[in-house]
């Protein structure tokens, strides 16, 4: 008994054919040959050095392969969290992936004609890869790209949020630069693709206390209830960092300093980051870039209605 469980172990099967290869005996010859030498000989100081960074290099490989699953199942439970947050959604000891897929629903859009894409599996789609693959994205021209990212996907990944069938948020991605990395955000709309429910950059690696800021509660709490699109033709927005904004045009912006509620315009405007020039900047260009016509001004046009209602 004890001899036929030998015989059926692996190992030993894998022993008896390395035994049998002629490589692997001249490595056999060469090891006791390295193994003899003195320790201060340098053949065989440079030997065991390059046997150790090979079993290194392969467990690190193997422990990169075995543990991949674990990692990207982490990485969706983190952005659906992110999305959860954003949506209004996320309290403490809340099932993540229950309340997800009880309230979400995630659709593909053509950004070009703001049109579904059916034939493509949301769950499945990667919008950051497919902005870097060549057969998925587009290059974006020099005067309109003023979120500095100089190529889009085609494609882009919306998420829905309903209670009863009724349509409560929409829930869309954006990124765009700042002053030392690129932002990766969700921007939350009332049904009416007009009004700012929530924002949250879920990506960044800006300059802590300031332009890091960003993911500050309290920063993103001011959001709320700001509006995106021009109701009526606006001047220039005092202190703000854009020029005008016809009806209809992207006018959300960030501001040098507070916004002084008692004054036209304030709808539109929310704090700066106090430090943070640049990234406050690329913020405020990133929201204008994807809520414009190159992003989701298309599509909003498309499903803009009354908040609540069916959809």
């Amino acid at each position: 008994m004890l001899e036929n469980k030998q015989s059926s172990n692996p190992l030993n099967g894998l022993c008896a054919a390395l035994d049998k290869n002629e490589n692997y005996q001249k490595f056999k010859v060469y090891r006791d040959k390295v193994l003899a030498l003195g320790n201060d000989s340098l053949e065989k100081t440079i030997a065991i050095a390059v046997s150790l960074c090979l079993v290194c290099a392969v467990l690190v490989s193997f422990a990169a392969v075995a543990l991949k699953p674990l990692q990207v199942g982490n990485k969706a439970a983190d952005m659906k969290k992110n999305i959860l947050d954003v949506a209004g959604l996320l309290e403490e000891g809340t099932n993540v992936d229950s309340a997800f897929a009880d309230k979400i629903e995630a659709k593909v859009v053509d950004l070009a004609t703001g049109d579904y894409v059916d034939n493509i599996n949301a769950d499945e789609f990667d919008q950051r890869k497919a902005a870097k693959d060549p057969a998925q994205n587009v290059a974006i021209p020099k005067d309109k790209d003023i979120a500095h990212i100089r190529v889009k996907a085609k494609y882009a990944k919306v998420f829905i949020v309903k209670e009863g069938g009724v349509t409560k948020s929409i829930i869309l991605p954006m990124h765009g630069y700042g002053l030392w990395s690129t932002l990766y955000g969700f921007l939350s709309l009332d049904a009416d693709g007009q009004t700012v429910q929530s924002i949250n950059f879920y990506d960044q690696a800006e300059t802590p206390g300031l332009g890091g800021e960003v993911v500050n509660p309290n920063w993103r709490a001011l959001w709320k209830g700001k509006k995106v699109y021009a109701e009526t033709d606006q001047p220039s927005l005092e202190k703000g960092l854009i020029a005008e904004a016809d009806i209809g045009e992207p006018a959300l912006a960030l501001i040098k300093g507070s916004v002084d509620t008692s004054k036209p315009g304030a709808q539109y405007q929310v704090d700066g980051l106090a430090g943070a020039t640049l990234t406050s900047n690329g913020v405020s260009n990133l929201v204008r870039y994807w809520m414009g016509e190159e992003g989701f001004a298309p599509y909003l046009k498309k499903v803009r209605t009354v908040k609540g209602a069916k959809s």
